[in-house]
């Protein structure tokens, strides 16, 4: 009988390692498929920055940012679909070229937000630009940025993620 008790537990025992083993291996791959997707989806996160955050060298050059202000009065050149502006946060200022047509709400003193690498120069070659036309749908970082400085005009809430 003490045999019989040997074989049963020792059975038991093999089939515990072999599911302790099927769930390691489950684990093991879960990991890796989160791995996969966290680093297939890091080259298309794009982090918000302030014109003076750029002049202070938070960003590197060669980087892929968003880029949000004002459009600076009287700084808006158009050469057939390209245009130059500057983008300010009326500290600092960033120049933006950009290829294209613009939204119809963008003008000067307007709030707009800028995406595109940015050069050795700080300025921006700009490939998508969003003109907004209330404060109320501002990213959430360009109203903690513009709280932080002061320039917050805006009574709504800012637009969440």
């Amino acid at each position: 009988m003490s045999v019989a008790v040997d074989l049963g537990k020792r059975r038991r025992s093999s089939r515990r390692r072999r599911r302790l083993g099927l769930i390691a291996i489950a684990i093991a791959m879960l990991g890796l498929a989160v791995g996969l997707a966290l680093y297939a989806l890091s080259g298309s996160i794009v982090f918000f920055h302030t014109p003076s955050e750029v002049a202070g060298g938070v960003v590197a050059p060669g980087a892929r940012v968003r880029i949000g202000g004002l459009v600076k009065e009287g700084s808006v050149t158009r050469t057939g679909d390209r245009i130059d502006f500057v983008i300010t946060d009326t500290a600092k200022e960033v120049n933006v070229a950009y290829q294209g047509i613009v939204p119809d709400l963008f003008r000067e003193g307007q709030g707009v937000v800028a995406e595109g690498v940015l050069r050795p120069d700080h300025s921006l070659v700009a490939d998508n630009v969003l003109a907004k036309h209330d404060e109320r749908y501002m990213p959430r970082e360009a109203v903690e940025a513009l709280k932080r400085q002061g320039l917050w005009r805006g009574e709504g809430v800012a637009a969440s993620k």
